[in-house]
């Protein structure tokens, strides 16, 4: 059986892979994967061609696309003629009178982090085709601390079991920060797309002021994803925001004291913000 670390590139994951590479964490992984969105912080990917340089095991970068790119491509239905767009991200909401409208269904993670990792462990295990007597031929380790816990979830796939190190070792994310302060490595930055709509105002803030190319990226993205959804036929009525408060993000005033919800606790996978 192959142990392959699915590395988000953030703070538990990138601890677990150096605790793992420490040999803290056994046995040592074949391999890890990291999914890229093509979306990521340039701090993310900075860390991740140093982190690469740290660990014991090699790290696979795979990638279904630019998802910035894909989510304003339209698609038409060749019997239905409905008009609809590629992907999508897990926008707020809104109508054109201004009522809420909740959030739009979440396909990135699945999309762009779960379904190209799988498809790369069926190739290292070398899985043509799963049966229902397929063994279990991979363990997947996934970088959730006990502060996550909630984000457990079973694979889907028989033939891939998923493991918790950082569960099993006890360590919340604040654990992970001081293990690589003991260590002597540097603080991994927060993995997520940098238009993420899970972002608090925190993390707004701190690109909106730190990261200027980032924030100009995620206000321009918010103008060219509405434009494609009003023109989505099953869409076209309701107006997507990056914010929760339904305000253009070039718009918002980020507050910290009253910050959004953590919402990477509704990321079912437990693929993203690791």
């Amino acid at each position: 059986m192959m142990h392959i670390i699915s590395l988000g590139a953030g703070v538990q994951s990138s601890t677990l892979a150096l605790m793992a590479t420490a040999g803290e964490i056994e046995p040592m992984p074949d391999c890890a994967i990291f999914a890229d969105t093509g979306d990521e912080s340039d701090a993310t990917y900075d860390w991740l061609d140093w982190l690469e340089k740290q660990l014991a095991f090699p790290v696979h970068r795979v990638s279904k696309g630019i998802l910035s790119e894909d989510v304003i491509k339209l698609r038409t239905a060749e019997k239905s003629g409905n008009v609809y767009s590629q992907t999508c991200l897990p926008t707020h909401l809104m109508d054109v009178s201004g009522k809420q409208k909740g959030m739009q269904s979440r396909h990135c993670t699945s999309d762009y982090k779960v379904i190209p990792i799988q498809r790369k462990t069926r190739e290292l295990v070398g899985l043509k085709r799963a049966t229902k007597n397929t063994p279990v031929l991979a363990s997947q380790w996934i970088g959730i601390s006990t502060d996550e816990a909630h984000r457990m979830k079973p694979s889907r796939n028989r033939w891939i079991k998923n493991r918790w190190p950082l569960i099993e070792e006890q360590m919340e994310r604040r654990h992970c920060l001081e293990w690589l302060e003991k260590n002597g490595f540097p603080r991994a930055p927060r993995s997520a797309c940098v238009y993420c709509p899970f972002h608090s105002d925190q993390q707004w803030k701190e690109m909106k002021e730190n990261d200027p190319k980032a924030f100009a990226f995620s206000v321009q993205l918010e103008k060219d994803y509405q434009k494609t959804l009003s023109q989505t036929t099953l869409m076209g009525h309701a107006i997507p925001y990056l914010h929760k408060s339904r305000v253009p993000l070039s718009e918002v005033d980020f507050d910290p004291d009253t910050d959004q919800i953590d919402m990477f606790g509704n990321e079912c996978e437990g693929m993203c913000g690791v």
